[in-house]
């Protein structure tokens, strides 16, 4: 282990002769080093710069690394492919093939030459290692990174005590061998530049538990937004004696009482809803920061900062919102704008706009344990809409963050210690949040939490569309998905695999993740092997377990008494045989469970056979269906709930067995209505936890 003296002492050297080398540039009034001072740069950082080290030229594979100051993230240091085939499309490569990024602030140089690990560039230098009889070079390749990650710290743009920040630097080709040696750099700097004042934070407990509420924009006579909001407040439980609305002329409105002005409130509100057009925004903001009465505001018009017209307009409300956080107090924070609203079930109220006929919450859990937090509200609705089994505690529409972020949002709610699971649809970040939130991710994960992400803008196209929504500046989606998986979160491709993910983290979240090792259990052919054939992401794999001897003979007894054994090898993935009743299907995936060599089991549950109890009311068969105690409707959840693995079970077929499904779902068995989705799924939240235990093994 390296000594930390030395290593302190090596990084303030580092960063003194760094230092001095930029200044000198400066004082050239160039923003751009030169060769010579390349060379020295380079020099401080133990590499070889053009002809001036010799190169054992029996080891070398050229790679890419870089620093590179990101609008997002702040500093990423990524390593990958060099020399021309930096230029291939990355699509060409699987995930972590042809290059790897980490935010500076979340990786260390042992982490980070572990990242680099999965990359064709390293497998490279491994085959001509081998070949060649060399160890690989993985302690100079670690010392180059930790040299890196000490100049990212010292020039990076949150550093409040650097003179200069890096704004680029560019290794490519490096060659790496005995030695490293670059042919050809290039280093980019500039001067630190202001950032955005810190958000009270601390006050959106009062925008998610209001203790008062006021509302500006509620028609006396029409259904306007306003007025849905207001019905939907007290329609979800919140009374009317803690309500307020803001409207001259009127005594009172569907029962709640009016005031003239936010002047006249005799007491601070926790939250005022603005529901008002948008052009009526920029003056009632600034008369919300003058009278100092409200905590929190929910800012519910759309089109600012959306538009061109409206852009330099929102920009100058965005500072003046930021300005107020110097004030004593930190001033109002501030959701949206562009922003659907809030529903609170702790705080018994609903502020969205939407009817709740057309969208109505049933609690699906005996606690809800999940947040969900999106720029578009549209997102949550149909997400909640066709999936009422997420049913989340909180869900929060940030709208085009004038004032709080995903950053700020993320990092409240990992501190919330009844929060489990966290699923988030974000379009942009502010400057340098992206850091912020992978910043906040890596907390809740270490805090035990799930986090599961949606990027959208992932195409030119879709990035477009980004832009006129909700203001937002979409990234790179490669570097956006390799930096905040790296921080910890489960990253979704899509809606579907993002409803998969964010429902199967809140199923399992309590289930002990002990390894990769799969069973597979079916009636269906077909599906024990779609089983086996879906184990693999880009990036991970689970393994098909090797059942103990003991549980073959436990199966083999369990065939025997159901009268299969004729039909059935034990074996796993175990084909049981369409004949196989509710109890089969359910003993023998207990006994999958309780074998050592088994982390988790995937069950198809057979709904179409007719030994199977799924029908709702059968027919044929009057009480052979999900109402008698021996369906697996009444079976299965209580194995589900004493077994500490994750059990998957799937019901593929049509509406007939909607109740079957819903039925076990409602009684927390973890279920998917289609074997490649439910394991697909669970090798996604397998890698994600076992990342994260080991995240939190080396905290």
């Amino acid at each position: 282990m390296q000594n930390p003296a030395k290593s302190k002492s090596g990084a303030a050297t580092l960063i003194a002769q760094t230092t001095a080398i930029l200044r000198q540039a400066a004082a050239a009034g160039r923003a751009v080093l030169n060769g010579a001072e390349l060379e020295a740069l380079l020099a401080s950082l133990g590499i070889g710069f053009g002809e001036t080290a010799a190169l054992s030229k029996s080891l070398s594979v050229e790679v890419r690394i870089s620093l590179e100051n990101t609008r997002e993230f702040g500093m990423v240091l990524s390593a990958g492919l060099g020399g021309f085939e930096v230029d291939l499309d990355e699509g060409n490569f699987r995930k972590d093939r042809a290059a790897v990024h980490a935010a500076a602030e979340l990786t260390d140089a042992a982490d980070f030459l572990e990242l680099f690990k999965r990359t064709l560039a390293y497998q490279k230098l491994v085959v001509l290692a081998r070949r060649e009889g060399h160890a690989v070079p993985d302690a100079q390749l670690e010392t180059c990174f930790e040299n890196l990650l000490a100049l990212a710290a010292a020039c990076a743009p949150g550093n409040a005590a650097a003179t200069f920040v890096l704004h680029r630097l560019e290794l490519n080709p490096m060659q790496v061998g005995a030695q490293l040696q670059v042919q050809s750099a290039r280093c980019e700097f500039g001067a630190p530049a202001a950032g955005r004042l810190p958000r009270p934070i601390h006050k959106i407990d009062k925008l998610l538990h209001p203790a008062s509420i006021g509302i500006i924009g509620v028609s006396a006579s029409g259904m306007n937004f306003g007025r849905i909001i207001l019905r939907n407040l007290m329609g979800s439980g919140y009374s009317k004696e803690r309500l307020a609305i803001i409207r001259p002329g009127e005594k009172e409105i569907d029962g709640v009482k009016c005031i003239e002005s936010l002047k006249a409130l005799t007491q601070k509100l926790d939250l005022l809803i603005v529901a008002v057009a948008a052009d009526a925004v920029y003056a009632l903001v600034d008369e919300i920061i003058a009278t100092d009465a409200v905590e929190s505001v929910m800012l519910i018009p759309g089109s600012l900062g959306e538009t061109r017209k409206s852009k330099e307009p929102a920009a100058a409300l965005a500072a003046r919102i930021n300005a107020a956080h110097a004030n004593e107090g930190g001033g109002p924070v501030f959701l949206g704008a562009n922003c659907l609203g809030v529903v609170s079930h702790p705080g018994s109220y609903d502020s969205w706009f939407i009817p709740l006929e057309r969208l109505p919450k049933p609690q699906k859990k005996p606690e809800r344990n999940s947040v969900m937090l999106s720029q578009s509200g549209a997102f949550m609705i149909t997400r909640l809409s066709q999936n009422p089994w997420l049913d989340p505690r909180y869900m929060l529409a940030l709208g085009n963050q004038t004032d709080l972020t995903h950053g700020d949002m993320l990092g409240f709610f990992a501190e919330r210690p009844e929060i489990e699971t966290i699923g988030i649809y974000v379009e942009g970040f502010k400057d340098l949040d992206g850091l912020d939130f992978a910043k906040a991710v890596r907390k809740a994960v270490l805090a035990g939490k799930d986090v599961v992400v949606y990027k959208s803008g992932r195409t030119a196209p879709g990035a477009g569309g980004v832009m006129g929504h909700t203001a937002s500046i979409a990234g790179a989606a490669t570097l956006f998905e390799s930096v905040v998986r790296q921080a910890g979160a489960v990253i979704a491709e899509d809606f579907t695999s993002f409803d998969d993910l964010f429902y199967i983290a809140g199923a399992l979240h309590r289930k002990t993740i002990g390894g990769r090792r799969l069973g597979a259990i079916s009636g269906a052919g077909f599906e024990a092997v779609g089983m086996a054939d879906s184990i693999e992401t880009e990036t991970f794999a689970l393994e098909m377990g090797a059942l103990d001897a003991v549980t073959v003979k436990r199966i083999e007894e369990i065939l025997v008494a159901k009268r299969l054994d004729a039909l059935v090898e034990v074996r796993n993935p175990i084909d049981i045989n369409p004949g196989a009743d509710d109890e089969a299907h359910l003993q023998i995936t207990e006994a999958f469970l309780q074998d050592a060599n088994i982390d988790a089991v995937v069950v198809g549950l057979d709904p179409t056979a007719p030994s199977v109890r799924a029908l709702e009311q059968s027919k044929l068969r009057p009480g052979y269906d999900i109402s008698d105690p021996k369906s697996t409707v009444h079976l299965m959840p209580p194995i589900a709930e004493r077994n500490d693995k994750p059990l998957i079970g799937i019901v593929d077929g049509g509406k007939l067995y909607d109740a079957m499904a819903a039925g076990l779902m409602d009684q927390g068995v973890c279920v998917f209505r289609n074997s490649g989705r439910g394991t697909r799924a669970l090798a996604r939240y397998v890698e994600a936890r076992l990342y994260a235990n080991a995240l939190r093994n080396r905290a």
